[in-house]
């Protein structure tokens, strides 16, 4: 084949571009950053791959096409241990991974990656969201991330400013990125996408999301920064729904995680309560069942909670700070493998209730114009039972270091 190579200098290091007919190859002696995707620029790159010097990692972007899939984005990022699929095309959402060989990832009914403009979040009286609902991590936001139902709006005179109809989960998954960049270097690979979330009169919303995970490491960090671009105050809400299957997920798997309350959602989860961090296997009808908490910081500030299987032989760890991400909710949806077996951990700053129950609990974030604020949370996974226990241990060491109250029955502050 024929190519011409080229060689820039960036900074200190070399970089040597080789120009192919199917594929530009980036090799570099010390960092490169690469734009994959940038709307204003024409910037759409799905030929290059990024790789450090050993060819060991990688990031690389490919275009799906046909069916719902048709146009979607996906970000593949690959340390040497640990890889990870993501979705600029649905607000920088991980789509799935792979760690020692071992799936992340759950089988949802929604098999593929859904391009937004198939997904009416109307649907079904407000839960069209669910069309394409299928990533090992989403994000539920930006203005809201609860149960679907009316918003009213308020002024301090008790006159109404607005009133709407608000969708479940939110707007950011089923928005598209339009900047996404990678950097690479020896140590570390770092992917950001920069989604908008604005409308007229509905406020503007900026989402800077940035993963990073180590060279051949079995663990990731995200760091998201929303930052109200508009004139006025902004609302703004986060969860992290992190959806797990098998194989950390089945009969005998708990969820261990350190909180200083726990609550059932409503009165199906409180019939569960005994057993309320336990999974059942497969169970076809199988009714979800959803326990809040709020959760206890270790001296790092970091809340923790992990899936660990039956045999403790493989565990999904996330560890989110609790300054911006107070509350944790557990998510039990065990029923059939078609219909999508898969549990939630879901750090959040407030309940995914509807956003006028969570304004009244002053649980709700407000931004004023050109403020900011970050979440962040890192992520491990163990496939060895050594490290399963070492955290197991840590989490429990938490818990038994923090009084926990068990409420037995909805806590009436936390819903509807």
């Amino acid at each position: 084949m024929m190519c011409k190579r080229q060689t820039s200098t960036f900074g200190n290091c070399r970089l040597h571009f080789y120009f192919h007919d199917l594929q530009l190859e980036i090799g570099f002696m010390s960092l490169v950053q690469h734009e994959l995707l940038n709307v204003d620029q024409g910037i759409h790159d799905t030929r290059s791959r990024l790789s450090n010097a050993n060819n060991a990692a990688s990031v690389s972007m490919r275009r799906l096409v046909g069916g719902l899939s048709d146009g979607v984005d996906v970000v593949t990022v690959n340390n040497g241990r640990l890889s990870l699929q993501l979705l600029p095309t649905r607000g920088m959402g991980i789509w799935q991974g792979e760690v020692d060989n071992v799936p992340l990832k759950w089988n949802s009914p929604v098999e593929r990656p859904v391009n937004p403009a198939f997904v009416d979040p109307m649907r079904r009286g407000g839960i069209g969201w669910l069309d394409g609902f299928n990533e090992l991590i989403c994000r539920c936001g930006l203005g809201w991330h609860g149960a679907p139902g009316n918003d009213t709006i308020l002024d301090e005179n008790g006159n109404v400013v607005s009133e709407q109809f608000l969708p479940l989960h939110g707007r950011i998954a089923n928005i598209p990125a339009h900047r996404v960049s990678a950097t690479i270097d020896s140590e570390r690979i770092t992917v950001t996408g920069v989604v908008d979330e604005g409308c007229l009169f509905g406020g503007r919303l900026r989402l800077e999301a940035t993963l990073t995970t180590a060279v051949d490491s079995s663990e990731f960090e995200i760091v998201d920064v929303v930052t109200n671009l508009g004139s006025q105050p902004a609302e703004v809400e986060m969860l992290y729904h992190c959806n797990i299957g098998e194989p950390f997920l089945g009969e005998g798997s708990m969820c261990h995680t350190a909180s200083t309350e726990v609550a059932p959602r409503n009165q199906h989860a409180a019939d569960g309560m005994s057993a309320w961090n336990l999974c059942q296997g497969p169970t076809p009808g199988y009714a979800e069942q959803v326990y809040f908490t709020k959760a206890a910081p270790a001296e790092t500030g970091e809340g923790v909670a992990m899936l660990c299987d039956a045999d403790s032989q493989r565990a999904f760890t996330v560890r989110f700070n609790t300054s911006t991400l107070p509350w944790f909710v557990l998510w039990k949806n065990t029923q059939a493998t078609q219909d999508g077996y898969v549990t939630g951990l879901e750090p959040g700053s407030s309940f995914p209730n509807p956003r006028g129950v969570e304004r009244k609990a002053g649980r709700v974030i407000s931004l004023a114009p050109g403020e900011f604020i970050t979440f962040r949370l890192r992520f491990e996974v163990a496939t060895e039972r050594a490290r399963v226990r070492e955290i197991l241990e840590e989490v429990t060491a938490l818990q038994v270091a923090t009084p926990r109250t068990v409420h037995d029955a909805p806590k009436a502050e936390w819903i509807p």
